[in-house]
């Protein structure tokens, strides 16, 4: 574990730093000047060149990466351009909306997918789920968005649909609002917190509730043919029992890797969800970043995604070799 675990953390090292060299080298391609944005569009070209200089843009552009490396490596991501306060502090202040809006996502997912591929199983002649499930995993996720907060928000007027919380000065020691209302002593906000979670939550969880769940149906229809599950048959078990005992833990490190893709896929999808949902979370934030050409928050939240998503997968490997002693860290 301790081998595994070193090798993870250089291997993240060395991908942080290509990625932030490839996110970096898009500022000679995208057609931003951000001395422009500080200074305002109707400042004189001396002090949009004045601010250039005080920004460093003048030097050449090793010089400038050397200098971002050495400030990330003391956790200094910038200043942002559009907030005019320090990348850091304001991933620190979106960053618990997002990771609340993921982590219940991907539960939410995870779920999805169980209960699909069991109705697949089980259920003979279930061609009709199979159709659905095609349907729904072929919507995009900005529609897919769109069309829940028109039905359940706009119509029908049963879950909110847009920002997170109505209790608007309410702040929490975790910033996560379902777990704080708890912690102190409030469980209405945690209802409203969930109620407010419900809608974005679920678009984030359909495409990783269809795919994880198409990856385990197929899974468990190879496993269950296994001689040791008519074995476990034979011995009077239900069906129900020798699903759950014996086919999902063998049937689960192809449905792992593919939710180990699916929440690749999550950070892409954020931005479109919380977008939509007014969800004040790193999405939105990065969604403005862009139309600000605010170069520094998006390359700051670039490499929070990165981190994040090289944590999830060293979490899903290491479960993938605890369902399956086949597969060696």
């Amino acid at each position: 574990m301790l081998a595994y675990l070193t090798k993870s953390i250089l291997g993240a090292i060395v991908v942080l730093l290509v990625m932030s060299f490839i996110v970096f080298g898009l500022q000679s391609i995208i057609p931003a000047d951000p001395a422009r944005a500080i200074a305002g569009p109707n400042a004189p070209r001396e002090t949009v060149e004045a601010m250039r200089e005080q920004l460093g843009l003048n030097d050449p552009a090793v010089v400038q990466y050397g200098r971002f490396l050495l400030r990330l490596a003391h956790a200094d991501l910038g200043t942002s351009v559009r907030t005019r306060q320090p990348v850091s502090d304001d991933i620190q202040q979106y960053l618990p909306a997002t990771l609340e809006l993921g982590l219940a996502a991907i539960a939410l997912g995870v779920a999805l997918a169980g209960v699909m591929a069991a109705l697949q199983f089980l259920i003979p002649g279930s061609g009709g789920i199979r159709l659905i499930m095609v349907g729904v995993g072929s919507t995009p996720i900005f529609l897919s968005a769109l069309l829940l907060a028109y039905f359940f928000w706009f119509r029908l007027d049963w879950l909110p649909g847009a920002g997170r919380l109505v209790y608007r000065d309410f702040a929490g020691p975790t910033g996560l609002n379902v777990i704080d209302g708890i912690l102190v002593g409030r469980p209405e906000v945690s209802v409203d917190a969930l109620l407010h979670m419900i809608l974005p939550a679920l678009a984030l969880a359909l495409p990783i509730g269809i795919a994880v769940g198409r990856s385990l149906n197929g899974a468990l229809h190879e496993v269950m043919r296994q001689t040791y599950i008519r074995t476990a048959r034979g011995k009077g078990l239900s069906e129900a029992k020798v699903l759950l005992r014996h086919g999902l833990r063998n049937a689960a490190t192809a449905p792992l890797s593919m939710l180990s893709l699916q929440v690749r896929l999550l950070f892409g999808n954020l931005l479109v969800v919380e977008r939509v949902f007014g969800w004040p979370g790193l999405g939105l934030y990065t969604v403005q970043a862009f139309a600000s050409a605010d170069l520094p928050a998006v390359l700051g939240v670039a490499i929070v995604f990165g981190i994040l998503y090289i944590l999830a997968n060293t979490l899903i490997e290491i479960v993938q070799s605890m369902a399956d002693s086949r597969i060696k860290l």
